[in-house]
């Protein structure tokens, strides 16, 4: 999506610099905003397409930015976050606050622009009445409820379609443990990892070439699952 508009919310002089002179050479457009209140009143000025945003930010805080983005303001903007080694607790409670994904301090440019070519692919959602959502070789027919890989029809339990349907309308997102299991389960099962497990072996084994050398239900360790083109 070249010239989309960039929010990059992060009060480092040195990431923000680089980061101008890599989204701009790439033909990106960056807003740049240093404090999350910053980040807020550029958002409703400039209408960006997408928001990388650090989670140690002086006054107004990463997460609670993205709940605000989220749950106040109730935006879809693609929103990355930019997290720093030990900080795994926060980064997983941004993503359940709604962030898409995340790319960890000191990042590589090639990674940060292949999450950023993704989410903005992303950006525009499934279409409403969709009688079927296709992703690479996975085909969920969502009037039958059928499901095929290849071509090939493959079998699942209620519970195996839901998590499946949950993964692939968030193809190439980092979907958590805990919203996998509040989307399929309900709240009240959001920390029932093992029940988690399982299941995703289940589907592995259905939908996977080589289950034990998963193409498409990808494992992120510690946070939870991306579903890849495989």
């Amino acid at each position: 999506m070249s010239g989309a508009r960039i929010l990059v919310v992060d009060d480092e002089p040195e990431i923000t610099r680089a980061l101008r002179s890599i989204l701009g050479a790439h033909g990106y457009e960056p807003i740049l905003a240093t404090s999350g209140e910053e980040g807020l009143e550029l958002l409703s000025r400039r209408h960006p397409d997408l928001i990388l945003l650090d989670l140690a930010l002086p006054g107004l805080d990463g997460l609670e930015f993205a709940r605000t983005v989220r749950q106040d303001l109730r935006l879809d903007v693609p929103i990355i976050v930019l997290s720093a080694h030990g900080e795994e607790e926060r980064k997983v409670r941004a993503l359940d606050l709604g962030a898409d994904d995340f790319v960890t301090k000191p990042f590589g440019v090639n990674e940060l622009l292949a999450r950023i070519r993704a989410a903005l692919r992303r950006g525009g959602g499934q279409a409403a009445g969709q009688a079927a959502i296709e992703h690479g070789a996975i085909r969920i027919d969502l009037e039958r409820r059928e499901v095929t890989v290849a071509g090939r029809p493959v079998h699942l339990t209620p519970k195996e379609y839901e998590m499946l349907l949950y993964l692939v309308k968030n193809a190439g997102k980092l979907v958590t443990h805990r919203a996998l299991l509040r989307a399929v389960w309900g709240p009240e099962y959001e920390d029932a990892r093992p029940y988690l497990h399982v299941f995703v072996g289940q589907l592995r084994r259905k939908l996977e070439p080589d289950p034990a050398h998963p193409r498409y239900i990808l494992t992120e360790p510690g946070v939870g699952y991306r579903l890849a083109d495989g």
